[in-house]
């Protein structure tokens, strides 16, 4: 008897790939829309898209989630028609298939949580059904036919010809030129894959196409290669990249034929599944979060148990006993655990194009609502982030988008009177800002902050880019008028959620400069991750505590023959905030004791201190001594009654004690009014 499959075994596989197939579907839809309104057809993202929602249905079919099923067929018989116009989709069939997208992903949503897949809407059902066709254009009298080897052209997409014939038909020349690896060629440096990039930066390449070579006297046989490309760089340049000569090179293009004598394309089925179909496979093993997590926690294990073992092995050593060969053990220990820790954080790391990809869909549904044009430029470059982390960060660029589109780039006409392109630019990009933090930032081309408006709403003078920022992040304050409240925007609480996702939750930085009519950039600085830190322990009070090695910028020797002190409200001297000079900076200087009310029963003044920036603002947190520095496992407080602002958690150094976790960068956020004054 053959065992009954539970389907459920397979739900959270099914769950990563329909996310992602749905993710390139939005993408390829927003490509199409984008070719749709330049008036060109975009076969290939057609091909694309089609294939994406090919494989959720295929596998919604499998797991039984018949909505999806149903939704996705619907929207093949839409894109079928489209791939026989040669990729032509209108313009108004986009909106109806970006909402049958999305209610498959609620479905898949649904499922997520445990839930039954509600039915497929029959208002979608119906109008997917009723779409108008894409237009096929009529053939003209004369038709551009490819000169093609039968062979070659049966490898090729329906795609593929179209943008070959297109190609030839818009005045480029459509080649053909065959490359045959040898050991003579490899020495001068030509393989497949530098002939490809040499080729590519002249032409556009279509396909290549490997093609078998029969043995003979001049030839070894094997492989050969047959490169179609659209260029318009002459023969001599082709071939001399290809490392040919130039009369080998053949033209794709034949004489035309009547429009009745046209050979036809070759068109999509339900049951294509071709080699051309087939999606690439790739090294991959897919593996859920929840796991990743679980490894990390063991990870943490073991880091505070060698914290353990090394204050064992140092009490051994303080009662005369020789641990040399124990001590050589724990370094060993100590390096291994490093190389788990990297290679653990290195899977769990995601690149940070993928965070982004979901950016353009909330673009386009922004420009919809508020009338605007806006142009998005990603540059996300091979920068990755820990998977919690961005996925945390993920709704505070949310935030920043919208207030860029709502707020920032004006209205076609404004633009225009102020002699700027009517289409405004987003920029978002992101590099390593060192190897344990990321910089985002967040640029608009639109008006800028007015400094006077939202001095006006805030009730205080504004300076500064950090003072603006600031006052930007109070909770409540919008720079809309009463009454102007949108869907996206106008409650005043944008800013404010940024802010405590950024530099509360993250322990990062956030940062602002803007320029009245010339735009404003939004910059983010985050940790790669918040789990597992490098950390300094520091002693303050008679209380030992730990601050993340990479929101300090410098520890300071502290000499206070040479610090200047405000006026003090009190008579102990060090609870007075002080002003000392660095590299002819200027720095505040704010003993960390009197700001954690821990008291100094000695009266003695800080020794050393730690420089952090806010908002790009340098304070100084006067400690006692700096004991070393470790990795730290932080545990987050999970209980709201003991969270407070600049405290990230807690951690265990070994002793079984809890020790806080300090960010000092949220702390300077919490110094009273009078602190601020005398630390100005």
């Amino acid at each position: 008897m053959t065992p009954r499959v539970d389907l459920k075994d397979f739900l959270s596989a099914y769950l990563a790939e329909v996310e992602e197939q749905l993710q390139a579907a939005n993408t390829h839809l927003l490509d199409i829309e984008a070719s749709a309104r330049d008036g060109s057809p975009n076969p290939r993202a057609v091909r694309d898209l089609f294939r994406a929602l090919h494989t959720v249905k295929g596998l919604s079919a499998m797991v039984g989630v018949e909505p999806a099923v149903a939704l996705a067929h619907r929207m093949e018989t839409v894109l079928r028609v489209a791939d026989r116009a040669g990729g032509h989709l209108p313009v108004g069939s986009i909106d109806m298939l970006l909402r049958a997208v999305r209610a498959i992903e609620h479905r898949v949503r649904e499922l997520s949580e445990h839930k039954e897949p509600s039915p497929a809407p029959r208002a979608i059902l119906e109008a997917l059904d009723q779409l108008e066709p894409a237009h096929v254009p009529a053939p003209a009298a004369d038709v551009t036919v490819l000169d093609l080897d039968p062979a070659i052209a049966s490898k090729l997409a329906p795609f593929e010809i179209e943008l070959l014939v297109d190609g030839a038909r818009k005045g480029r020349r459509a080649i053909r030129a065959d490359f045959s690896p040898s050991p003579a060629k490899a020495l001068r440096g030509l393989s497949i894959n530098t002939v490809r990039e040499r080729v590519g930066s002249i032409g556009e390449i279509i396909k290549v196409v490997p093609v078998s070579v029969p043995v003979t006297e001049d030839s070894p046989g094997a492989l050969s290669f047959a490169l179609l490309l659209l260029t318009s760089a002459s023969d001599e340049e082709v071939a001399s990249a290809v490392g040919v000569a130039p009369e080998s090179l053949r033209y794709l293009v034949a004489a035309a034929l009547p429009a009745d004598e046209a050979p036809q394309l070759v068109v999509l089925d339900d049951d294509d599944d071709g080699k051309e179909a087939s999606p690439q496979k790739r090294n991959v093993v897919r593996v859920e979060v929840g796991r990743l997590d679980d490894a990390m926690e063991h990870l943490s294990t073991l880091i505070v148990t060698r914290s353990r073992l090394a204050r064992a092995i140092a009490a051994l050593t303080a009662s005369g006993i020789n641990t040399r060969e124990l001590a050589e053990i724990m370094r060993d220990n100590g390096r291994q655990l490093r190389d788990l820790r990297a290679a653990i954080l290195r899977v769990r790391m995601v690149p940070v194009v993928e965070v982004l990809d979901r950016i353009p869909l909330l673009l386009r549904g922004l420009r919809r609502e508020g009338g605007k044009q806006v142009r998005l430029k990603l540059d996300a470059g091979t920068a990755e982030l820990d998977k919690g982390v961005a996925e945390r960060l993920f709704p505070a660029i949310v935030h920043l988008v919208r207030n860029a589109v709502d707020h920032a780039i004006e209205s076609p006409e404004e633009r225009a009177r102020a002699g700027k392109p009517e289409e405004g630019t987003l920029r978002i990009a992101c590099h390593a800002h060192s190897n344990a933090r990321l910089e985002l930032t967040v640029t608009d081309d639109g008006r800028g902050v007015d400094r006077a408006l939202v001095a006006k709403r805030a009730g205080r003078d504004i300076a500064s880019d950090a003072a603006l920022l600031d006052a930007l992040c109070r909770a409540g304050l919008s720079t809309r008028d009463e009454g102007t409240t949108t869907t996206t925007s106008g409650r005043g609480m944008g800013m404010d959620i940024v802010r405590r996702i950024v530099v509360d939750r993250l322990g990062g930085e956030l940062l602002l400069t803007s320029e009245r009519g010339v735009g404003t950039t939004f910059t983010m600085r985050v940790p790669l991750t918040i789990s597992i830190v490098d950390a300094f322990t520091a002693e303050c009070g008679g209380h030992r505590f730990v601050v993340p090695v990479s929101s300090v910028e410098e520890i300071l020797e502290v000499d206070h023959t040479k610090v200047r002190f405000g006026p003090a409200r009190s008579l102990d001297v060090a609870a007075r905030a002080g002003v000392l000079e660095r590299r002819g900076e200027t720095i505040p200087l704010v003993d960390l004791a009197h700001v954690l009310a821990f008291g100094r029963p000695d009266g003695k003044p800080p020794r050393l201190a730690l420089l952090v920036r806010r908002a790009g603002e340098p304070v100084a947190f006067g400690v006692d001594r700096v004991i070393g520095q470790q990795e730290a496992v932080v545990r987050p407080l999970v209980d709201p009654l003991v969270q407070t602002p600049g405290v990230a958690g807690a951690t265990d150094l070994g002793d079984g004690k809890a020790i806080l976790v300090l960010d000092l960068v949220a702390l300077v956020g919490t110094l009273d009014d009078g602190d601020r004054e005398r630390a100005a």
